[in-house]
């Protein structure tokens, strides 16, 4: 019998767990065309989301080979635009931790490069400047690297949006295992319209069990435009801008050697 977890928290922005439901069920559509297996919801409120509770086990190569495929075809399920919040959801969507979550733009961006740079890193070392945690050089460093997007993005320019997760590290991807077989489960998205290298590069942000075979694969499926590794940097960008203004601290100074990297 499948038992509920119920995730709360009292005061929660307007919306924010009708995006995190609306989103796992929106990535979940992606299933009967061979996406992953996205975490069942049952019900939400304006303080709490009720979804299945998963057991959870340890990954295998072979089961972090399959959750690479499938996370190509849950992108390749795609979205209207870069920035289009899930499906049926028309309010605030949110990315960043359950007590701490800020607004997430959306939109109707029609290419990758006016997205990133409009609806995700200047809003954000924004924020970070509003809080006192970045200030005005950043974002002309930020600026700087706009300029140079289409340079440093190169054939990645050219995809079309993609379906997908929006926060993808190791900690939002559960293992779980029954008599057969070892597969991912996914959780705690910030779903929406995005490039298909942003998940692939929140997987290398914080470390990921079997990441090769995870890549790999993703690249049978649907193969990733050359220069895809030299990229994960760029994509990096806003979560790490995301954790300067939540944390400060060292995230501040590895923003700022991630912007010098990619300018050099």
């Amino acid at each position: 019998m499948t038992s509920t977890y119920r995730k709360t928290r009292a005061g929660a922005p307007r919306g924010f767990f009708e995006c995190e439901g609306r989103g796992l069920q929106w990535l979940g559509q992606a299933q009967p065309q061979g996406g992953p297996r996205v975490v069942q919801v049952y019900d939400w409120g304006k303080d709490y989301l009720d979804i299945e509770r998963v057991d959870s086990a340890s990954p295998t190569p072979g089961a972090a080979y399959s959750f690479g495929a499938q996370l190509a075809h849950l992108h390749d399920a795609g979205a209207s635009s870069f920035g289009a919040g899930p499906e049926g959801y028309e309010g605030t969507c949110y990315f960043g931790p359950l007590q701490d979550p800020v607004p997430m733009d959306t939109g109707d961006w029609q290419d990758p490069i006016s997205y990133l740079a409009e609806g995700r890193l200047k809003p954000m070392v924004q924020m970070g400047i509003d809080r006192g945690t970045l200030n005005r050089s950043d974002m002309s460093m930020i600026e700087d690297l706009i300029e140079a997007l289409p340079d440093i993005m190169g054939a990645a320019a050219n995809d079309k949006p993609a379906r997908i997760h929006g926060d993808l590290w190791s900690g939002n991807v559960m293992w779980t295992a029954d008599q057969d077989s070892t597969q991912a489960v996914l959780i705690d998205p910030a779903a929406h319209g995005g490039h298909r290298e942003e998940d692939l590069a929140m997987l290398h942000l914080f470390g990921m069990p079997y990441l090769t075979q995870i890549e790999d694969g993703y690249q049978s499926v649907h193969p990733l435009a050359s220069g895809y590794r030299q990229r994960y940097t760029l994509w990096q960008l806003y979560p790490i801008a995301g954790h300067c203004v939540f944390f400060g601290g060292g995230y501040v100074s590895e923003l700022r050697s991630m912007c010098r990297d990619l300018l050099s």
